[in-house]
């Protein structure tokens, strides 16, 4: 479906043809439907039958749909709508953290800075302490419904930090500029947390496009090393 091999209002067959098709119990069908439409990629209703959702309907937040997609090598446009979400919340959250963070709040952030300072480049334990940090500038705003946002989008952060694990550059560069993130709230600067958030997440966003291009030329490399030389 992701691959667009299924369009829109597409009809899957019966349950009995597609168990057989996919060599697998109708009881297990039933249940990969099931989770299919609580994703909002098919709607399954009696009479009309199982049919495929047009994309605007289904969860991409979704961390199944996510991987799914990433599966399906739409990398590109995975990273373009992953940073155009983020720079429309993370900047804005930034501000009303510095508005509003309390010294405990400040100190969890700081906590999670000195944790990805301790990573370096090491990109895997730089990860969680990084996800931490952009997890608090959200619930630090003192708006549940933002703060509920770091939850839904935990795993969309995740990958984009896994994504830019092969950066050529590690790690250790981005540290200024989430310093520059936290000092903005701690000294209750909205306008400076918002801009340093945006600096942020420009640097983020080319790390992970570093990182793609660096991985395409080893997958490049391996295949020419690969092949059988001419005789």
């Amino acid at each position: 479906m992701l691959r667009g091999e299924l369009p829109a209002g597409s009809v899957l067959p019966n349950e009995e043809a597609l168990s057989a098709q996919l060599a697998v119990s109708r009881t297990a069908l039933r249940e990969a439907i099931k989770v299919l439409a609580a994703k909002g990629l098919i709607a399954s209703r009696p009479k009309t039958g199982t049919r495929v959702r047009p994309r605007a309907d289904w969860n991409f937040l979704d961390p199944d749909v996510l991987a799914w997609r990433l599966s399906t090598g739409d990398i590109d446009g995975y990273v373009k709508e992953l940073f155009e979400l983020r720079r429309v919340i993370e900047p804005a959250a930034a501000a009303l953290a510095a508005q509003r963070a309390k010294t405990a709040d400040t100190a969890r952030m700081e906590r999670a800075y000195r944790g990805m300072e301790a990573a370096g480049d090491d990109g895997e334990k730089f990860e969680e302490p990084d996800r931490q940090f952009h997890q608090a500038v959200l619930r630090m705003t003192g708006n549940e419904m933002i703060g509920s946002l770091a939850a839904l989008i935990e795993t969309a952060l995740l990958m984009s930090f896994r994504l830019s694990n092969d950066n050529p550059r590690g790690q250790r560069h981005s540290l200024p500029l989430h310093r520059a993130v936290l000092t903005a709230i701690q000294r209750q600067h909205p306008e400076h947390a918002r801009k340093a958030m945006e600096r942020l997440l420009v640097q983020s966003e080319r790390d992970v496009r570093q990182a793609i291009a660096a991985r395409r030329r080893r997958r490049a490399g391996d295949i020419v090393w690969a092949q059988p030389a001419a005789e």
